[in-house]
């Protein structure tokens, strides 16, 4: 959703509601945030990334990343090292480490991402 005004969500909120945000590669939605006005201290939500395909390359300049992977496969690079990731493994990504998640297999991978910040920055890299 993209408005002129920010979006305020509840503290609580619905299945399939938050600020859906479209991509080539998939899909994030966001439940928590700064930008929705219910956190003053971290990001939440939920990220798809479809079958043959992987998010851009980049770093976190504010903040730590947790990521949870729900359903599907990923082969996730985290600075100079790669972990195969399967469904109820967690990854940590320290703030300013380059990393990028790859679609494993022919479902699309599903992922509960947290950021240690209400207001998230992303820097895009090249592969």
């Amino acid at each position: 959703m993209t408005t002129a005004e920010p979006m305020k969500l509840e503290p609580m909120v619905p299945r399939g509601q938050g600020d859906v945000r479209e991509f080539p590669w998939g899909r994030i939605v966001w439940t928590v945030a700064g930008h929705l006005g219910n956190s003053d201290t971290l990001t939440f939500g939920i990220v798809t990334i479809n079958p043959g395909t992987s998010n851009p390359p980049r770093v976190h300049p504010n903040c730590d990343e947790v990521l949870y992977l729900l359903a599907g496969r990923l082969r996730h690079e985290l600075g100079d090292k790669e972990f195969d990731m399967k469904a109820g493994d967690t990854i940590s990504i320290p703030t300013g480490i380059k990393h990028r998640a790859n679609v494993v297999g022919d479902e699309p991978a599903v992922m509960a991402v947290s950021f240690s910040t209400p207001d998230r920055q992303i820097t895009h890299l090249e592969a």
